[in-house]
């Protein structure tokens, strides 16, 4: 009896208590109605996209006794995270919400493919003189062959074959690199690779033509549109062959000193493939480890997955849909209107556009004076290494940053009409005055984020080659996010490295189909500039809605919101399983889908369009990881008497 008595009190005060919940629910107005649940939508967190990336690697010419499998694999990483490497500059890591792990597909070709293949080789290659560079290997003491003679190889028409010809089971739609080693087999002859279609659409200089420095050893990422080479379908195949060259861009010519800058530290690079031997310049042993430094260090973090140099957003209160290259010419040259003369406006656009084909993206141009502070700034660093405003305590190489800040409600013209606009300043300047660079994309100096492009033309710039247009393609596209295919972030160990001491043979991406590269043989964007390009803008507009979400529930009426975010949450998810699926491009219109919807989201929910735009640059930095990082530095695409891009 008592235990019944009990029971039934018991629910009864159960009874009570769910009625007086009801009661208070009830109550409750709808603004504060519960939020909803989101599968992919993260309201103030981070991005979460991953990708498994496929990486076939085709060993032709190669044994296993050669290149052991193991040895190889050893070498290559397992796991990518990319990051905004100007920000490492300022001792901060900041994640885009990008996670790469690795699916590897290695196999030795076998006799019938390579018979085909170096047949094919043959077919193309056409006797010339040996370049300056094998001579120099010849005159070395330490060398363990001598070349005798020489051939030129198309480049392009090698690369074509191998993506349109791949073995069985090869998909050259994904990230595939082709090591090749000639060497050894009865056919083989002494050879370079060259690329010749493209002389600099300002001075008509012919570099792949005219320079022994520009005959390469590797290339690869043409897209299927390029204008001159176009595969006709989308194909990501890079190819590189120790059996080229001896050739100048990696100095490999060189193997006799192991350190070429004389600092202490070797400057690591990979020899012709016959150097791999007991007295020569590696040990065999080496070589199955070397070719998988050369996969990690530039294959995977140069080319197929890198990190963007700065953020892909751009520094604007929302991501723009146009895009204004607001160009600014110093005309200080006499009798030289450089702004016509050095400028192919239409080109600039065309590549451009390629690589933000979401954007709406123009041109605009004036010509400014080269007169009072523009001159009076430009001479106090380049002659007197002096600041030209010591009271705000910037170092003197911002002379070119803070004196167009005071010029930019003078010289930016079009802010009402498009989203963002792009700052560029180009200084034509007479015979004999010093410049800094051809060119460089400058950040705030205070977070690492973006500022201005900065390009510089004169007669001596001319006569080694170059006008305006191309120095402005690759300093936009660092603006956008790009790097170059021979300095990047290695994600595992966390360092970003250039090509230099350990490094020293990252050189070698530079030998790709990229305006990224200083190579000077093309003047469009990679496939592989491509598809890094998308993956980071899908990263930033997930990022853009996670953040506007979380403007909207903390709004004055969120439940007005919840349809229009559970679409946008549905529209991350498609973008996720998109990238997933390798496909870059509908990745990109899904994520941006996903942020108009937050943004209407945000409409409905009654969020100030100051908010609005104060969630859009916020930073999440309580998310990202802290790391020790490499030391600030600048990237200025120099052409002084040590680059690459001055040798003959």
């Amino acid at each position: 009896m008592s235990t019944r008595t009990t029971t039934r009190s018991t629910a009864a005060t159960l009874i009570a208590a769910a009625a007086a919940l009801l009661m208070i629910v009830a109550a409750a107005p709808a603004s504060q109605a519960a939020t909803p649940h989101f599968a992919h939508l993260d309201p103030g967190g981070a991005p979460a996209l991953t990708e498994k990336v496929p990486v076939n690697v085709v060993f032709l010419g190669y044994s296993r006794t050669q290149v052991d499998r193991s040895t190889y694999l050893d070498e290559l990483p397992q796991r990518y995270e990319p990051v905004v490497r100007s920000r490492l500059w300022y001792d901060q890591v900041e994640k885009l919400g990008l996670t790469y792990t690795y699916d590897y597909h290695v196999r030795y070709a076998n006799k019938w493919y390579e018979d085909r293949f170096f047949a094919e080789l043959e077919r193309l290659a056409t006797p010339a003189p040996l370049t300056a560079y094998q001579e120099l290997y010849n005159e070395q003491q330490g060398n363990v062959a001598t070349i005798t003679d020489n051939h030129h190889i198309d480049a392009p028409s090698v690369e074509r074959w191998l993506a349109l010809n791949p073995p069985a089971g090869v998909d050259t739609r994904r990230n595939t690199i082709f090591f090749i080693n000639w060497f050894g087999r009865s056919d083989f002859k002494f050879h370079v690779y060259t690329k010749t279609d493209e002389p600099d659409p300002d001075t008509g200089h012919n570099f792949g033509a005219e320079r022994d420095s520009r005959k390469i050893s590797a290339w690869g990422g043409t897209t299927a549109d390029d204008e001159e080479n176009g595969l006709g379908s989308t194909r990501r195949v890079w190819f590189h062959d120790l059996s080229a060259g001896p050739e100048s861009w990696t100095e490999n010519w060189n193997v006799d000193d192991p350190d070429l800058d004389g600092n202490g530290v070797e400057d690591y690079r990979m020899p012709p493939v016959w150097e791999y031997a007991a007295d020569g310049y590696r040990s065999p042993d080496a070589l199955a480890g070397d070719l998988g430094l050369i996969t990690r260090y530039v294959a995977i973090n140069l080319l197929f997955t890198t990190s963007p140099l700065y953020p892909a957003e751009l520094p604007s209160t929302e991501p723009p849909k146009s895009i204004n290259i607001d160009s600014n010419v110093y005309e200080g040259w006499d009798g030289v209107d450089a702004s016509v003369r050095y400028i192919d406006e239409e080109l600039l656009q065309l590549e451009l556009r390629k690589l933000r084909w979401r954007n709406v993206l123009d041109y605009d141009g004036q010509n400014l004076a080269f007169e009072g502070d523009a001159e009076r700034c430009y001479y106090a660093v380049m002659i007197d290494d002096e600041s030209c405003y010591p009271e705000l305590g910037y170092p003197p190489f911002a002379n070119f940053y803070l004196q167009n800040s005071f010029e930019l409600d003078r010289v930016l013209d079009d802010q009402d009409r498009v989203d963002y606009e792009l700052p560029v300043f180009s200084y034509a300047l007479p015979a004999g005055t010093p410049v800094p660079a051809l060119g460089f994309a400058d950040d705030n100096y205070t977070d690492g984020t973006q500022s201005y492009v900065f390009a510089f033309v004169s007669p001596e710039i001319v006569d080694a080659g170059y006008g305006l247009t191309t120095t402005l393609i690759h300093e936009v596209g660092h603006h956008l996010g790009m790097s170059h295919p021979h300095d990047g972030y290695d994600s595992e160990t966390g360092v970003d490295y250039g090509p230099e001491d350990d490094f020293f043979f990252a050189w070698s991406g530079d030998q790709v189909n990229s305006m990224m590269s200083y190579i000077d043989l093309n003047w469009d964007f990679s496939q592989f500039d491509r598809d890094n390009s998308d993956r980071f803008l899908t990263a930033a507009y997930n990022e853009a809605a996670n953040r506007l979400a979380e403007s909207v529930l903390d709004g004055p009426h969120p439940g007005r919101a919840h349809r229009d975010l559970r679409a946008a949450d549905r529209l991350i998810g498609a973008a996720e399983h998109a990238l997933a699926r390798h496909d870059y491009r509908r990745a990109l219109v899904l994520a941006e889908q996903a942020y108009g919807k937050v943004v209407d989201a945000a409409g409905r929910a009654g969020v100030p369009a100051g908010t609005v735009a104060e969630q859009m640059s916020a930073r999440a930095q309580q998310t990202r990881a802290a790391a020790e990082v490499t030391g600030p530095h600048e990237f200025i695409d120099t052409l002084g008497p040590d680059s690459p891009r001055s040798q003959p």
